[in-house]
């Protein structure tokens, strides 16, 4: 039985983007959703610009962040009040390739309990952003993929659908930026839960600020990139005694 899927978005000022996001979202999905964007502060500009959407449409949830401030705490207050079923994380800079959802949503109604959007598979792409931050995330996906066989190549991007049962399952310890993506996923192989991947495209934002701290978060994301290692590598000695 499919049921409807939860969209949570992060925002911080993003007046300029969010309503030609949730214009491709309805333009793009066609999987019955509801949407959860949620807020840092009461004078984000993004508010004043969803007036009037609200007005004419029953989709949307404004969330005010009860975790503390941040884009990781954002998302956590989306996961806790999306209602039972598929949650999916899309920025509001109109990065992710909303065309891919659908699919995504098939894919996970088949018994996965992730579906990443790929950027570094094979059909999959990333259009602008910074080069070494580039780098950095395909090295990162590509080297766990075959290294440790997290069965994604794009293990850091934030762009992926979760089933409820992994949202309560999993215990995020994530402190900052947008590395709980990466922690979900690789805890989640860890404890033998079935992950996909779809091809998707990564286009840069053209408006607004990105709120992305690469030197700050790095560290982060290499705790992360450890446990994957470790946990393979205890996995297999466990396997051979």
């Amino acid at each position: 039985m499919s049921m409807p899927l939860n969209i949570v978005i992060p925002v911080y000022n993003e007046g300029a983007n969010i309503l030609r996001t949730l214009a491709e979202i309805n333009a793009k999905i066609t999987t019955p959703r509801h949407i959860y964007i949620v807020y840092d502060f009461d004078e984000d500009d993004t508010l004043p610009a969803l007036e009037s959407y609200r007005k004419s449409n029953s989709d949307l949830t404004l969330l005010k962040n009860h975790y503390g401030r941040g884009a990781l705490n954002a998302i956590k207050t989306g996961f806790a009040a999306a209602s039972g079923g598929p949650t999916l994380v899309v920025m509001a800079d109109l990065s992710d390739d909303l065309a891919r959802v659908d699919s995504m949503y098939e894919k996970l109604m088949e018994g996965y309990d992730i579906v990443c959007g790929s950027r570094y598979m094979k059909g999959g792409k990333q259009i602008g952003g910074p080069l070494f931050k580039k780098l950095l995330s395909r090295a990162a996906g590509v080297s766990l993929y075959y290294i440790a066989g997290i069965p994604t190549h794009d293990v850091t991007n934030s762009f992926k659908m979760y089933s409820r049962r992994i949202l309560d399952d999993i215990t995020i310890e994530s402190s900052g930026g947008f590395e709980l993506g990466m922690e979900i996923v690789i805890k989640a192989y860890l404890r033998g839960h079935r992950i996909a991947e779809i091809p998707s495209t990564w286009l840069d934002r053209t408006a607004g600020t990105s709120r992305f701290k690469l030197w700050k978060w790095l560290p982060k994301y290499l705790r992360w990139y450890r446990l994957a290692l470790t946990g393979v590598k205890q996995s297999r000695v466990n396997q051979e005694l």
